[in-house]
């Protein structure tokens, strides 16, 4: 009876965390558990799936995704939505005790450099501190994964854990057991507003607004990362289309999508074992994968170019050669040249396009806006064609609305970095 007690209260614990976390999802959200002998097992369900199946997420080593998936597969392209930030604090490492590390940082760091966290996860060693956000959908990845390394930054004297501030980290659940310490995991709930992303932006890292004087001291680093992770993370979103545009017959050019995907993924989350990982799920998608082994090796150097771009002595060397840094700083003409990318393809892709594609994209707008201010296609058919170029912004300022109720159109623009005008422009597709 004792041991039923335990159990059933061990479930309601799960079910409370997960449920909280995830209320109002939509997208896959992976559970995963290491068993004794090191197997991973991984698994994915529907939010409104996740209540029935907690029973079978009990026990040692049991964890689940932070953010949805758009499809069942825990990778970083297929990020549906990401629901919050989060810092791993390892400090076992240090030999602090989480309780006076929490106790610490409240005194220090919450609500004076950083936000207060929604969720406090006692995972047996450490702790990790859960900041929930409104929802966002993948094109806000760079802004997201730029406030996760400047909170991870802030809590690195404590022991915040570098490695595990990627999108698809999972973190241990409530009432399961780190099989390590042998010490249940609990959670301590702090509050339920979730935090908008650009808020956060705004409040953290104002060096991204760039509609915003820059304050007195401040460089263009944070800028100049974030735009860097963003043009890393639309390129191995090519390098998904592209196969897929090729139906997975990649012969010829698999090694090469592997090197690739393997360097942007490392040069995003700054995880080598993660980016490793993902790459091996990459290549398993080819019509004809290169086996386990060769393509490890084959990509090896990703990693050693990924650490010299990491390294300020490795920067400074390649500087004073004339290269704009280490690492590899590869133009469109020459990945277009060595994955052989043919003018149809580029039409499909966001980034890795030649010069006569940006042309022939430069008329068809130019084209689109002529039409629509001559009046031979309506402002309803000009803004379908725009569709996926203003859905952020309108889900943006849909938030804003909902969070300031009574700014003006002047307020709502700085709050979103844009006009006033493409305020009143926005409001018109509400």
């Amino acid at each position: 009876m004792k041991n039923l007690k335990l159990e059933e209260s061990s479930l309601d614990q799960a079910r409370e965390h997960v449920l909280f976390h995830h209320q109002e999802a939509d997208g896959w959200v992976t559970f995963a558990k290491k068993e004794r002998s090191g197997a991973w097992k991984q698994y994915h369900y529907r939010p409104e799936e996740l209540a029935s199946q907690m029973p079978n997420w009990l026990g040692e080593n049991v964890y689940f995704s932070q953010n949805t998936f758009y499809k069942p597969q825990r990778r970083i392209e297929n990020i549906r939505q990401l629901r919050a930030l989060y810092v791993d604090v390892d400090c076992h490492q240090l030999n602090y005790d989480p309780k006076w590390v929490l106790g610490k940082l409240e005194l220090e760091v919450f609500k004076k450099t950083l936000p207060d966290p929604n969720i406090i996860i006692f995972s047996g060693r450490g702790l990790v501190c859960i900041w929930l956000i409104d929802p966002v959908p993948y094109k806000a990845l760079p802004l997201w994964q730029a406030l996760q390394n400047d909170f991870c930054g802030k809590l690195e004297y404590v022991g915040a854990d570098k490695k595990s501030i990627d999108a698809t980290r999972v973190f241990r659940v409530a009432g399961t057991y780190n099989s390590k310490s042998g010490i249940q995991v609990d959670i301590q709930y702090r509050h339920e507003y979730r935090y908008g992303l650009r808020e956060l932006q705004s409040e953290y890292l104002p060096e991204l607004a760039p509609s915003q004087p820059k304050k007195p001291g401040r460089t263009a680093k944070v800028v100049h990362l974030y735009n860097v992770r963003n043009l890393h993370y639309t390129r191995l979103l090519d390098l998904v289309r592209l196969i897929n545009l090729r139906n997975y017959h990649v012969q010829g050019h698999r090694e090469l999508l592997c090197f690739l995907y393997r360097y942007w993924s490392y040069c995003l989350t700054d995880d080598a074992s993660d980016s490793l990982q993902q790459m091996l799920e990459f290549n398993s998608e080819f019509k004809e994968p290169l086996k386990e082994r060769e393509v490890i090796r084959a990509t090896r150097s990703a990693e050693q170019a990924w650490r010299a771009k990491s390294n300020k002595q490795a920067n400074e060397e390649a500087i004073q050669k004339g290269y704009p840094g280490a690492g590899y700083n590869l133009k469109n003409t020459t990945i277009i040249q060595w994955l052989d990318i043919q003018p149809e393809e580029q039409e499909h892709l966001r980034t890795i396009i030649d010069s006569h594609e940006k042309r022939r994209r430069k008329r068809e707008r130019d084209k689109l806006a002529f039409r629509a201010k001559r009046g031979s296609i309506s402002r309803g058919e000009y803004l379908e064609k725009q569709k996926d170029k203003t859905e952020d912004r309108l889900w943006q300022l849909q938030q804003a609305i909902k969070r300031h109720p009574e700014a003006n159109n002047t307020e709502l623009g700085k709050l979103l970095a844009v006009s006033e005008g493409y305020i009143r422009k926005l409001k018109k597709q509400l």
